[in-house]
């Protein structure tokens, strides 16, 4: 049975220089689809990415990325709307690159869609109420 997931890896310091989505693919068979990469020598990288394949090798590869250090979470739980703080102004419908909010007719109250969420940042910086939040 076939699985496919959109993940935020966390790299250590460490794990940076280490060919760890060459060993998915090869090793593990699964296939990727990088939404958002920040790694840079000697720093802690971030990679956003739908990984997918078949479930035996797919919990193989998670374990992998597990063994060397690397924190995996579900994609949706790194953006967080706060609705107490949330005026729907729509700023951050007009700079979303991956169309996760839309406007709600007839109320024009902004829905947020975090399956859609690639987790580029630009809402946060785009919210005049600060009501999108970035877990780390």
């Amino acid at each position: 049975m076939a699985v496919a997931k959109r993940i935020v890896l966390h790299f250590p310091r460490s794990c940076v220089d280490q060919p760890i989505i060459y060993r998915l693919v090869k090793d593990y068979g699964l296939m990727l689809n990088i939404l958002k990469a920040s790694i840079s020598p000697n720093e802690e990288g971030l990679l956003v990415l739908e990984l997918s394949g078949e479930r035996e090798n797919y919990e193989k590869g998670v374990r992998y990325l597990a063994d060397i250090g690397v924190s995996i979470q579900p994609l949706s739980r790194d953006i967080n709307r706060n609705d107490a703080r949330c005026t729907h102004c729509g700023a951050c419908v007009t700079v979303c690159p991956s169309g996760a909010f839309v406007v709600e007719s007839p109320s024009r109250k902004i829905k947020f869609l975090d399956k859609k969420c690639v987790v580029c940042g630009l809402c946060i910086r785009a919210c005049p109420p600060r009501a999108m939040e970035m877990r780390v």
